[in-house]
């Protein structure tokens, strides 16, 4: 006690230096408290932020005496590296007679206790993945000794290698048992008592120093980290943990069962357990949970977070007697040994799903970290009925233990409809292990998995062309292109992988750009592409007129997305995609209008020239330039260079600022009129003689290419000029019918027929 007395006197002095400096003070009586009850201290280091690396520089200036003007330099040199001695636990006799010793937390313990408590973890039920792993840990470490250690491990050797898990709904407790290694009071004190020093890598350090690095059989150890025996904490308000050694001599004594016990507010004990007490080899963590915790009292909520996280643990986990993770990792497995049934279960598992996978890639690779992965492409997905946004599919594990469920880092958004795990041995993880922690790391990951799902979507164009085409691609299509749109890295690769109806293919057969581009005429540099509804509208367009006239092949696009896909892509294979309503489209048409121009069919150059500069002052507010176009052989005008359909439609959808009954304007379009048509012949001999008609005329005409476009708004507005030019019709038939003509309706006819008859 003399030492303790003259720190304690040291300690008092250094206090009246500092006491005007403010912002030392909360923790320089920290210090006092904590360095009055010390006897002896064990040190082991750790990262903390830089506020508190100033406290415990304080506490190592008020032992060592060291004046305040010298705070400045040491506090920035320790905030540099990062790196501080937290003090650990002390031992001081409290009841020699019934052989308890009892622990006291550090000041600076008690505070990391209270953050791994309240503060490291999310969701309080990840206590039990943490608690399990432990357990499995214990047991790992027991096999390897066993396996290669020359110490006696063999307490209780016909004991199963097994973790069980007990719930007490009565008494509100939760017991987590294993049957590995144990716990000596040394390691006790070490590890337990001790925050954020993991016994599983100590193990680790120590078995490859002891066989120069040979541990590839531990590669099933979990723990890293040394925090998450504490989130017992979490859920309970007393935690004890009775251990039975596996080692039969421990520094030259026999073993002895030892229960260790804490509230987790400061100090713990280590005591001898009571005889009445049955331990087997191996430790039982009992948790005596807080009143409003009582649900991890419940058996089957403790099952479904077993199934949730640890499903796949390499030791059998029992709960209340039933066996728990029945499920294989099947990711785990070589590829070549896994069978079609196990397949087939494991995919309804990890999908929840019903129906049988359509594909699977089960594969290993090493770069840029180990990993094993095993994934599912379904027989079909939810969004086409109209249901919600599909979560991500692929859940990542570390050492078969469920880091992230559905992670949304490790695939892009478009492979949310692929299902399966990744598993990584190597994974850097948070403290809490609930998230990856090297963002870089994670990208290159997931480029992996990318390129490798594409790579095998790839083969099997190749195997199964017909299950391709006619299974996945009408299916699954859609987030292909999702991904074009999306992800640029890989849209050469997914482009590849894409089918279409042509013009050159009959209804319902589908093909790819590269077949495509295998049918092309040598002269032909680029690829063309029509969007419409369906392949019948397609097939009467006035734009592909032009394309059948010169016999080039176009590929047909129908849904909105497939506009978007062709506008990203831009070129493929070094040719460029164009849309088939471009004006500036040149397919090496022949000469032979000017023919039937000689000929007399149609209008002349002079008159064409006229007309097209009548219907630009008609139809100013709508048309920025009207001119003569070759490209149409059965259709009177067309509109180009035009905003897309497809785009149209989804910006009205997505306008927020349009009021009821308003829409977004159309630009001035682009007219071009086809010379030799009847329609445009007549029209240019109307605006003479009736140019009320030619008027009403030209407005129905541009009308019509809008809709041939898809970019009409609403027809409706279509009906008063439509029943005008029908009105126009009829009044005319009415003029040329013969004189004394006579329209009698049905019922005037029927009376003079009855008089007829009555008179006969």
């Amino acid at each position: 006690m003399t030492t303790v007395t003259a720190m304690s006197r040291a300690v008092s002095m250094q206090r009246r230096l500092i006491a005007s400096v403010t912002w030392q003070r909360h923790r320089y009586f920290s210090c006092v408290n904590s360095m009055a009850a010390a006897t002896t201290t064990t040190t082991t280091t750790t990262t903390v932020p830089a506020y508190q690396v100033v406290a415990f520089q304080n506490i190592n200036s008020c032992v060592n005496g060291s004046s305040i003007g010298h705070h400045s330099n040491r506090r920035r040199h320790m905030s540099r590296a990062g790196q501080v001695a937290l003090m650990s636990t002390t031992a001081t006799d409290t009841n020699t007679n019934s052989g308890t010793t009892k622990m006291e937390f550090q000041a600076e313990t008690k505070q990391l206790l209270d953050i791994v408590t309240h503060s490291l973890y999310t969701d309080k039920e990840v206590f039990l993945r943490e608690l399990v792993s432990n357990a499995s840990d214990a047991l790992e470490k027991l096999r390897h000794l066993r396996a290669v250690s020359s110490q006696q491990t063999n307490v209780d050797p016909d004991v199963p290698m097994e973790i069980r898990i007990s719930t007490d709904d009565e008494n509100n407790t939760i017991t987590i048992t294993d049957t590995g290694v144990g716990l000596t009071r040394k390691e006790m004190m070490d590890n337990l008592g001790t925050i954020a020093r993991s016994g599983s890598k100590n193990f680790l350090k120590e078995q490859e120093l002891a066989q120069e690095g040979m541990v590839d059989g531990l590669t099933s150890i979990i723990g890293k980290f040394g925090v998450g025996f504490y989130s017992a904490f979490m859920v309970g308000s007393k935690v004890e943990v009775r251990s039975k050694s596996a080692y039969e001599e421990v520094e030259g004594e026999k073993s002895t069962p030892l229960l260790w016990c804490s509230e987790g507010i400061g100090s713990y004990e280590i005591s001898e357990l009571s005889p009445e007490v049955t331990q087997v080899r191996g430790a039982s963590i009992v948790i005596h949970l807080k009143e409003d915790m009582a649900e991890y009292a419940d058996a089957s909520r403790v099952e479904s977070i077993l199934k949730k996280y640890s499903n796949f643990v390499t030791f059998p986990i029992f709960l209340n007697g039933k066996r728990v993770n029945t499920m294989d990792a099947v990711w785990s497995i070589e590829p070549n040994k896994v069978t079609d049934e196990m397949h087939s279960e494991f995919y309804k598992y990890v999908s929840n799903a019903f129906d049988e996978p359509l594909y699977n890639l089960h594969f290993r690779v090493d770069a840029p970290l180990e990993m094993k992965a095993l994934l599912y492409v379904p027989s079909f997905h939810t969004e086409k009925y109209g249901m919600e946004r599909m979560e991500p599919g692929v859940s990542l594990y570390s050492r078969k233990v469920l880091v992230l469920s559905k992670s949304t880092d490790i695939v892009p958004d478009w492979m949310r409809f692929v299902k399966g795990v990744v598993d990584s041995e190597d994974l850097p993880l948070s403290i809490s292990r609930e998230k990856p922690q090297d963002t870089a790391l994670i990208k290159k990951l997931r480029g992996a998995l990318t390129r490798k799902f594409i790579s095998h979507l790839t083969s099997m164009v190749k195997k199964s062309p017909d299950q391709y085409k006619n299974e996945f691609f009408p299916e699954f299509g859609h987030f292909l292109k999702e991904g074009i749109a999306q992800d640029y890295e890989f849209q050469d690769k997914l482009a590849k992988l894409l089918y279409f109806e042509s013009s050159k293919t009959v209804a319902g057969e589908m093909t790819n750009l590269n077949e495509y581009i295998s049918r092309c005429p040598a002269e032909q540099k680029d690829l063309y592409y029509l969007c419409a509804p369906n392949r019948e509208l397609a097939m009467e367009s006035p734009y592909l007129e032009a394309f059948k006239k010169s016999d080039r092949e176009v590929i047909f696009v129908y849904s909105a997305i497939d506009d978007f896909v062709m506008t990203n892509l831009s070129k493929f294979e070094g040719r460029n995609l164009i849309s088939a309503e471009k004006s500036n489209i040149d397919l090496g048409e022949d000469k032979g209008g000017d023919e039937e121009e000689d000929n007399g069919s149609g209008l002349s150059h002079v008159e064409a020239q006229e007309l097209c500069e009548w219907l630009q002052t008609t139809l100013k507010d709508k048309v920025a330039k009207t001119r003569v176009t070759t490209r149409l052989s059965g259709s009177p005008a067309v509109i180009t260079d035009h905003e897309s359909g497809a785009l149209r439609r989804m910006m009205r959808l997505v306008d927020t600022k349009a009021g009821p009954g308003l829409s977004q304007e159309l630009p001035l379009q682009t007219l071009e009129v086809n010379p030799k048509h009847p329609i445009i012949v007549g029209l240019n001999t109307v605006k003479t003689s009736q140019p009320e008609l030619a008027v009403i005329l030209a407005d129905q005409i541009l009308d019509n290419c809008f809709v041939a476009a898809g970019i009409m708004d609403d027809s409706r507005s279509m009906l008063p000029r439509l029943n005008d030019i029908l009105l126009c019709l009829v009044n005319d038939a009415k003029s040329k019918a013969p004189p004394n003509t006579v329209v009698e309706d049905n019922e005037d006819a029927s009376k003079k027929q009855d008089q007829v008859e009555i008179e006969k």
